[in-house]
């Protein structure tokens, strides 16, 4: 039974590059839950509150119950859902979830295939990584499951086409056009000629087909590219920065994220395409948590 294929082609809706990744945080939840006990099991009440706060931070905008990917999960042949009333989960209702004392683990052949191959978990973290997020969350999200992974070689990901590769020169053409400064707040760091803390980051991530180009990339500063793959911060039709309700603070360095509302973007220089349409949207679509605060109403 091929473990990686099955991880990488997980049943999930999708149209138009819409994220959906519930059942992507779960297993990897499930996963690191396995690393730290092989024979655990979950509780479904452990598990909704445990992924309700990822599925809030990594998640799209829009709210999904965690008794979805509980339940949904299943289907792919890598969990098992039992009740105090035996096998089976009893559905995607909550209450129902709750009251049978439904408990959730990794299905049975694949903890005997991880106990035996020890490089198939952070193989199928890695697919799971790779495919639903952007490389700028990984470490962090890998720290919110409580998922340690050694560095490895990760094999080509099964289902994705094998002509398809990233293109080195990217950052190099990014960061050219907007002038070696991040095009939110304008930071320029160097060490002699070497900028440090700049990134190219992608507005349509990379995993959901984004293409490795100028209009489809930011030279961003690593706090604001973090910020811009969490869904903080995004891009208004008008090349402006949104920052998003949601994102509160108090500290002088937080004001200043807030303070970036309504501001127009830096760059990219004259005759560089800018960010396309469909780039933007997607991320205001499926990135971008809630509302975006206005100019008037950034500064107190």
């Amino acid at each position: 039974m091929d473990w990686l294929e099955r991880t990488a082609r997980l049943r999930q809706w999708s149209a138009g590059g819409v994220r959906a990744p519930h059942k992507p945080l779960l297993l990897l939840y499930a996963l690191a839950r396995f690393q730290q006990d092989p024979d655990s099991e979950l509780p479904y009440t452990t598990v909704e509150r445990a992924l309700a706060d990822l599925l809030v931070e990594y998640g799209p905008g829009r709210r999904t119950s965690p008794a979805y990917p509980f339940h949904h999960l299943v289907n792919d042949g890598v969990w098992e859902v039992h009740t105090t009333r035996g096998p089976g989960s009893p559905g995607t209702g909550v209450r129902e979830l709750r009251a049978s004392g439904a408990t959730g683990r990794l299905a049975e052949n694949l903890r005997t295939s991880l106990r035996h191959d020890t490089s198939l978990l952070p193989r199928m973290a890695r697919i799971l990584l790779d495919r639903h997020f952007p490389p700028s969350l990984h470490d962090d999200l890998c720290q919110a499951v409580g998922l340690e992974l050694e560095p490895a070689e990760t094999a080509a990901l099964p289902g994705r086409p094998r002509s398809r590769q990233r293109d080195a020169r990217m950052r190099q053409l990014v960061l050219t056009a907007y002038e070696y400064q991040c095009a939110f707040c304008g930071y320029d760091g160097r060490i002699g000629t070497v900028p440090v803390g700049l990134e190219a980051a992608h507005v349509r991530w990379w995993a959901f087909d984004g293409p490795d180009s100028v209009d489809n990339g930011l030279c961003l500063c690593s706090l604001h590219h973090k910020l811009f793959d969490k869904g903080v911060l995004g891009l208004a039709d008008d090349h402006t920065v949104m920052v998003s309700q949601h994102f509160v603070s108090t500290s002088p360095a937080g004001r200043q994220v807030i303070d970036l509302a309504g501001r127009s973007l830096l760059g990219p220089q004259a005759g560089v395409q800018r960010i396309h349409p469909r780039h933007r949207a997607w991320h205001a679509q499926q990135v971008f948590h809630g509302l975006p605060r206005s100019r008037l109403t950034a500064v107190p």
